[in-house]
């Protein structure tokens, strides 16, 4: 198996680790016994194919007000990282070895920046989490971001542009024309994702060998909808046609004739070989495609992503490629199974265990089909990997607001009183809720950074309102053996394992939960800064970096990370261990 996700080294007190993430590496730094003028940690990159350039930081030591304009403009040898972790997630990811430079910086007197120790060190940051078996792929997530005020910069007001990006409507989406500029946004946007997702559907249509059977719930993406079209009888397809009331007592949702769901479906009846509109017990919940060659399973993309314009471009979601048959063919059995009787799958033998997957030399795999008459069956062996947890717990649950009961809201309140590291995001109506370093809950809204953050950051597009972090996983352990991942569609909540149709896999794999650990954190620390924006009584001008004590008068930006037993201890120790 592939062990080459991390590397580590340490000299005169200082530790430097790498952590190879998807398409981002984890940077983590630890200090035995800082000293009292150390300002925090400078990083080099040397990315495959290119110069040595210092890794940048968006806010400095004392900026002018009119300095900080969102350009990335301060590099960390002027203005260090003041955090023990760093999240590098390259411009243009590119394979092969990235090699990182970290060095200890020091201010003996005001303004004076002189380096300390440095460390250098190399990881592959190679697209593919396991060739032949297994990639993971994660959506950018940056619709609102400094990054997406760069990307479309000279194009106008962000709100304007985004506009042209995606649908103000959603039910318009299948007929919305995609924005030409900037070029290549949606690959952008999409990221890893976007393009697992968009690489299995055309050669799927390259291949007249190839049938398609798919899953799908949200549905609006009309370049997806091309694809399918283009495979004509080599698709069998399952709609969800799940509705609702609204205030009015109206039906509502994918059943009524106007939504894209079966808007999409009218289409694919003119061609495809079946289409058939379902909803389970409550909501055919799967976002799946099964590759078929000569009729016999061969590989499977499933997640969390939904086929939308918000899925694929601004929500936070993960997709997974199998390319093992036996994981294809349990896809492949659920489908005809669902395909025959999806209200009734509960009482289908698949729906009552856990299916293992094992191939010499790959992670173990277990999967598990819902609905389910008990959702003990799926959401227990979550429960215990929370509670058995030594290390840590990563969480992005899209709605873990809403789950009131049942195994996975009780380990997570366990887990808060807990001396266990950990971090989460749970989307939410009007935020997002976040589980800050300290163990507190934030809320974070989109719409208010623009009421209260200091520039650059007041000017980013809110992306139009609705769910933004739409993962559902739970990461255990990731830097131990024991590492486990639960992911899929499945929202991990009680109501939904009982009558919707989804999917749960548990993968026991340091490097994948490496992985997805990283994921978690670089969502993580891209709202925990809207959550302070939003409780700050008042909004700072600047954003500055701190001086040692010595100059400032005020306590160092590290002495909070050695507080004995508190969380940012352990976020200091954890990624640099």
């Amino acid at each position: 198996m592939d062990k080459a996700f991390e590397n580590k080294d340490a000299k005169n007190g200082f530790t430097f680790k790498l952590w190879r993430g998807e398409r981002m590496a984890m940077l983590g730094f630890d200090v035995s016994h800082p000293e009292p003028d150390l300002v925090g940690f400078a990083v080099d990159v040397k990315a495959p194919g290119e110069d040595i350039c210092p890794l940048m930081n968006r806010i400095a030591f004392e900026p002018a007000a009119n300095a900080v304009t969102g350009a990335r403009i301060f590099p960390s040898s002027e203005a260090p990282f003041q955090k023990f972790r760093w999240v590098h997630f390259p411009h243009d990811p590119k394979p092969g070895g990235y090699t990182y430079t970290a060095t200890k910086m020091h201010m003996p007197a005001d303004g004076v920046l002189k380096k300390g120790t440095s460390i250098k060190l190399g990881i592959p940051l190679d697209p593919i989490t396991y060739a032949g078996f297994l990639d993971v792929g994660f959506t950018r997530n940056f619709a609102s971001s400094q990054a997406f005020l760069d990307r479309i910069k000279g194009l106008g007001d962000p709100d304007k542009v985004g506009k042209t990006i995606i649908p103000i409507d959603g039910e318009k989406g299948l007929t919305h024309k995609k924005a030409t500029k900037p070029k290549d946004i949606y690959e952008w946007l999409g990221f890893e994702a976007h393009q697992l997702l968009f690489d299995f559907l055309d050669k799927a249509v390259a291949d007249p060998k190839i049938e398609i059977d798919a899953f799908t719930y949200d549905f609006n993406e009309p370049d997806i909808l091309e694809r399918l079209k283009k495979l004509e009888k080599r698709l069998r397809i399952l709609i969800d046609d799940s509705s609702s009331k609204n205030k009015k007592g109206e039906i509502t949702g994918h059943v009524t004739p106007g939504s894209a769901e079966s808007q999409a479906a009218r289409i694919l009846k003119a061609s495809a070989k079946t289409v058939l509109r379902t909803h389970f017990k409550g909501l055919q919940h799967n976002k799946v495609f099964i590759a078929k060659r000569d009729g016999k399973p061969i590989r499977v993309l499933c997640g969390s992503m939904n086929h939308t314009f918000r899925g694929v471009y601004i929500q936070a979601n993960n997709v997974l490629v199998f390319d093992q048959p036996d994981v294809a063919d349990l896809f492949e059995q659920y489908f005809e199974a669902s395909l025959a009787d999806a209200a009734g799958f509960g009482g289908h033998d698949l729906a009552k265990k856990w299916h293992l997957v094992e191939a010499q030399g790959m992670p173990r795999l277990r999967f598990c089909f819902s609905p389910h008459t008990s959702p003990d069956l799926s959401l227990n062996p979550v429960r215990a990997a929370i509670d058995q947890a030594t290390s840590s717990v990563f969480y992005n649950i899209a709605f873990l607001n809403q789950i009131k009961s049942g195994p996975t809201k009780e380990a997570i309140d366990r887990l808060m009183t807990k001396p266990v590291f950990s971090y989460g995001v749970s989307d939410k109506a009007g935020g997002l809720e976040v589980k800050k370093p300290d163990g507190s809950t934030g809320l974070v809204d989109f719409n208010f950074l623009a009421k209260n953050a200091p520039e650059p950051f007041k000017s980013e597009w809110s992306g139009q309102g609705g769910i933004n972090v739409h993962h559902k996983f739970v990461v255990t352990d990731f830097n131990l053996p024991t590492a486990k991942v639960f992911t899929g569609s499945c929202n991990l909540s009680v109501s939904g394992e009982k009558g919707n149709g989804d999917h749960l896999i548990q993968i026991d794999d340091c490097k994948v939960a490496t992985g997805y650990a990283i994921e978690a954190v670089r969502v993580f620390d891209h709202l925990h800064f809207r959550s302070v924006m939003k409780e700050a009584k008042k909004t700072p001008s600047v954003l500055r970096l701190r001086k040692p004590t010595a100059i400032a008068g005020k306590p160092a930006w590290f002495e909070p990370y050695y507080v004995p037993n508190s969380q940012k201890q352990r976020d200091r120790t954890l990624f640099a261990t």
